[in-house]
């Protein structure tokens, strides 16, 4: 489904000689931190592919702030200070908010930027008993389980520069939006917005989240690879969050292996690969890059947009 035909192709070789000796200000303890479950990335991952990412975004809001500077002294104007703003997008279970962290720790080490925020837009879904009350709790994910117009006004207010912007947030214990707790964003140098249909258009708006965006990234990778993934992180799950008797998911922790494989295989047929066909994979040709990962998560091959 959409070939990439307008992106430059990388193999993992040729990317990682981009890095131009960018050094790596990570540990491995640190990255052990904030990768995701069942999430296999190394040090070599780092080096190969999110240093020569950084590097290249490096530059990018680099010649952003001189622009900035330059439209600012010909208006005579002080401007308020504007983040620049990266997508992160892709299926779930394919490793979007590890990649996001990762991005998010290894930028906020330039000196240039070093106040990076990071908002992932499942606080922004509707809470459950609005998709009850809608009928659309089967379909959570899908780009109309959103309030999207909550996160285009949240869009707005950071990109003109407002200080103390409240994004709303999300547990997944309890598998609902949080009441009772926001994250403040305060004009960070660079912000990224992950979620999986932050590329996602409408003929319902006229204004798109990824109008807001300076740059963008999908995750990719084969479905028959993301299916694997998402179903082994439903048996880890299983024998660990879940076994919380505050989980929504509680309910799964009595089953036998076989049962829970054919469990998590239903709700990835029947929600998840439903939706990565029809809304999420769609989107992939918006991305300013595109990450494509393999069958062990290493990836494999990146494209970068010529246009």
């Amino acid at each position: 489904m959409y070939p990439l035909t307008n992106y430059i192709e990388f193999n993992r070789e040729k990317w990682a000689t981009l890095r131009n000796k960018t050094p790596l200000l990570l540990s491995a303890e640190e990255l052990e931190s904030i990768k995701g479950i069942n999430e296999e990335i190394s040090l070599r991952e780092v080096e190969e592919i999110y240093l020569p990412l950084t590097r290249l975004i490096n530059l990018k809001v680099e010649a952003s702030q001189q622009l900035e500077g330059v439209t600012n002294s010909f208006l005579d104007y002080k401007a308020k200070k504007i983040p620049y703003i990266i997508g992160i997008a892709g299926s779930v279970a394919v490793g979007k908010s590890t990649a996001a962290r990762v991005l998010q720790t290894l930028l906020s080490r330039w000196d240039n930027h070093k106040k990076v925020g990071l908002v992932t837009t499942d606080g922004f879904l509707y809470p459950n008993a609005t998709l009850e009350s809608k009928g659309l709790m089967s379909r959570k994910g899908f780009p109309e389980s959103y309030d999207t117009q909550k996160l285009i006004q949240f869009m707005m207010k950071v990109k003109s520069g407002k200080p103390k912007v409240e994004a709303p947030l999300y547990s997944h214990l309890t598998y609902d939006v949080l009441n009772d707790k926001v994250e403040v964003i305060d004009r960070p140098d660079i912000l990224i917005v992950e979620g999986i249909n932050v590329l996602q258009v409408s003929k319902s708006h006229s204004v798109f989240v990824s109008d807001f965006f300076d740059f963008s990234i999908y995750i990719d990778a084969d479905v028959r690879n993301i299916k694997k993934w998402y179903i082994e992180r439903f048996l880890t799950l299983q024998k660990t969050a879940f076994q919380n008797p505050m989980s929504y998911f509680h309910r799964y922790t009595s089953l036998t292996k076989e049962e829970a494989v054919r469990k998590a295989t239903d709700i990835w047929e029947e929600i998840n690969a439903k939706n990565l066909r029809e809304n999420i994979l769609p989107t992939r040709r918006r991305a300013k890059v595109v990450l494509k990962k393999g069958q062990d998560h290493l990836m494999e091959k990146v494209y970068l947009k010529k246009f």
